[in-house]
C-alpha cells in the first residue's frame, strides 16, 4: 500500500470538506473570521501587533478567480495573512559560531525543517505554527513544511512563526499547508523560498470551529492506523529482503535443491574444457555438496575491468554505443538505461556479461543485455562455459559485503582486479544449477507478488 498518497487523500478530502459530515448547527466560518477580524483590529491599535496589508474581502464565495472547488455550506474562503498573526518579526537567528560556544544548552532552536540545534535561552513560550520559509523541502514536501513548536524554544530567520487569536484554527492551517504543493508560491530556483507575502496569500476553506475539531480529531485517528500500515510494511519489506538473502545463502550452499547423482560432476565438466585443471585446495565452503567445485572467479569468468574513454568522445547526442560508469542504473536485475555514449569506446561489455560495480557502490551486481562501453566504475564478468549466467548472478549477490569489506581508498571505496580475479566461487553441475535457478526464481515470484500487493492500487 502506497500510504504516502493515503495520507494525501486523507487531507485531500479533508480540506474540501468531505472527510467528515457538515452540522447545520456550527456556527458559520464567517462568523468566526469576523471575530478574528475585529480582534486583530484591537491588537493593532493597542500596538501589540504590527498593521497588515489589507486582504481582499472574505465571503462564502472566493475572494479570487477560477474558483478551485465550491465549498460546503457554512465553510468561506480567507487566506492564511488574513485568519493568522505573523511573529516573524520575533525571530533572531543566532550563527553556529555562537551556537557552539554556549553552554547549558536545553532549549529547542527551530529552523525551516524542524529542530536543528540546542541553545541556551528561549523566545518563544507558547503553541506556535512554525512554517518553512527556504530549502529544497519546501517543494520535496519529504517534511512536513507546516510543524508546531511548543514549550519554551528559539526560531531562527528560516522559519515563518504564525499566531492566531484563535489558536485551534492553527491545527487546521497546518493541515491545508502540509496538504499543498506550494510551486506556485516559491520564488527562486537554486534555493527555493516562500516569502511572507506569499504565504500570506495563500488562499483556503475555513470549515466552522466545530467542524474543524471533527477534522482534525477524523485526520490524527486516520494517521495512527496509516501509522501502523507504514510500520508493518516496512518491516515485512525488510523480513522479504532477509527472505531473498536467506534463499540466496541456502543456493550457494547446495541446500536449495536436492543433488541428482546421475549429473556430470563439476570437476568432469571443469577437466573437459581444461585439461590441465586442478582443484584447489582453498575451500572456504564447509561441507562442500557431492559433485562441486570451488573455483576463483579468474576460473568462472573472463574477467574486464572498464576503462575511461579517451578524449572527448561522451556525449549525449545518442553518437556512439551507450556508456556506463557504474553509478546509474543498478535498481532491478538488468542494467538500466544511460543517456551517455561513447563515440570511442576502449572497454565493452557484452550480452549476458555481468556487470560488477568495482566502486560507488561497491559489489552491487547488474547483467547487461546489449552491449554497452563500461568505465572505470565497472568491470564486465562474462561467465565461460561451465557457468550458468542466471546462477553466476545470483551467487555474486551475495558478494557485496565481501568486496566492500576488501574495498580500499580515502577519497572513495573501490576494488582492484585482483581481489577480484582472487575471490573463490562455488560451482554445482551445470544441470543443478539450473535447477537452482529455477528454484530462486519461483521462490522470489512468490515474494515480489507479496511485496507488490503492499504498494496497492493508486489512489
Amino acid at each position: 500500500m502506497d500510504t504516502k498518497k493515503l495520507r494525501q487523500k486523507i487531507l485531500d478530502l479533508a480540506i474540501h470538506g468531505k472527510l467528515v459530515p457538515q452540522d447545520p448547527n456550527d456556527e458559520p466560518a464567517s462568523v468566526l473570521l469576523e471575530r478574528i477580524k475585529k480582534e486583530k483590529e484591537r491588537l493593532m491599535k493597542e500596538g501589540k501587533i504590527k498593521k497588515t496589508k489589507k486582504s481582499a474581502k472574505t465571503s462564502d464565495t472566493p475572494p479570487y478567480e477560477n474558483v478551485p472547488f465550491e465549498v460546503p455550506k457554512g465553510w468561506c474562503w480567507t487566506t492564511i495573512g488574513e485568519c493568522t498573526i505573523n511573529r516573524d518579526g520575533e525571530r533572531i537567528p543566532v550563527s553556529l559560531a555562537v551556537r557552539k560556544k554556549q553552554k547549558g544548552k536545553i532549549y529547542n532552536y527551530y529552523g525551516a525543517a524542524g529542530i536543528i540545534d540546542k541553545v541556551d535561552a528561549y523566545i518563544f513560550n507558547e503553541r506556535l505554527l512554525l512554517v518553512g520559509e527556504d530549502g529544497a523541502n519546501l517543494l520535496s514536501r519529504s517534511k512536513n513544511n507546516a510543524f508546531f513548536a511548543d514549550g519554551k524554544y528559539w526560531v531562527n530567520n528560516h522559519a515563518h512563526v504564525l499566531d492566531c487569536c484563535s489558536k485551534e484554527i492553527l491545527d487546521f492551517v497546518a493541515l491545508v499547508i502540509n496538504s499543498m504543493d506550494l510551486s506556485e508560491y516559491i520564488t527562486g530556483s537554486a534555493q527555493p523560498k516562500l516569502s511572507q507575502d506569499n504565504l500570506h496569500k495563500i488562499p483556503f476553506a475555513l470549515p466552522p470551529l466545530a467542524e474543524q475539531r471533527r477534522i482534525i480529531t477524523a485526520v490524527e485517528s486516520m494517521f495512527k492506523v496509516v501509522n501502523i500500515i507504514d510500520t508493518e510494511t516496512t518491516e515485512l519489506t525488510s523480513r522479504i529482503n532477509q527472505t531473498k538473502s536467506k534463499i540466496l545463502e541456502l543456493a550457494i550452499q547446495g541446500k536449495l535443491v536436492p543433488q541428482d547423482p546421475n549429473d556430470e560432476p563439476a570437476i568432469e565438466l571443469l577437466k573437459r574444457i581444461d585439461t590441465n585443471f586442478k582443484s584447489s585446495d582453498n575451500r572456504p565452503y564447509e561441507n562442500l555438496r557431492q559433485g562441486w567445485e570451488i573455483i576463483s572467479i579468474n576460473d568462472a569468468f573472463d574477467v574486464k575491468m572498464g576503462t575511461s574513454p579517451e578524449g572527448e568522445s561522451l556525449n549525449r547526442n545518442n553518437v556512439g554505443m551507450e556508456f556506463h560508469q557504474g553509478k546509474q542504473c543498478f535498481t532491478n536485475m538488468y542494467l538500466g538505461k544511460s543517456d551517455v555514449y561513447s563515440t570511442n569506446p576502449i572497454k565493452t561489455a557484452n550480452n549476458n556479461d555481468i556487470l560488477l560495480c568495482v566502486r560507488a557502490p561497491v559489489g552491487v551486481v547488474n547483467l547487461s543485455n546489449r552491449e554497452v562501453c563500461i568505465g572505470r566504475g565497472l568491470c564486465a564478468l562474462s561467465p565461460k562455459p561451465m557457468v550458468n549466467t542466471l546462477f553466476a548472478y545470483y551467487v555474486l549477490q551475495t558478494y557485496k559485503k565481501k568486496f566492500e569489506d576488501k574495498a580500499t581508498g580515502t577519497t572513495f571505496k573501490a576494488i582492484g582486479v585482483d581481489t577480484i580475479r582472487q575471490e573463490m566461487f562455488p560451482l554445482p553441475p551445470y544441470a543443478e544449477q539450473k535447477r537452482i535457478v529455477a528454484k530462486i526464481e519461483e521462490l522470489f515470484a512468490v515474494l515480489d507478488n507479496i511485496e507488490k500487493s503492499l504498494e496497492g492500487k493508486n489512489l
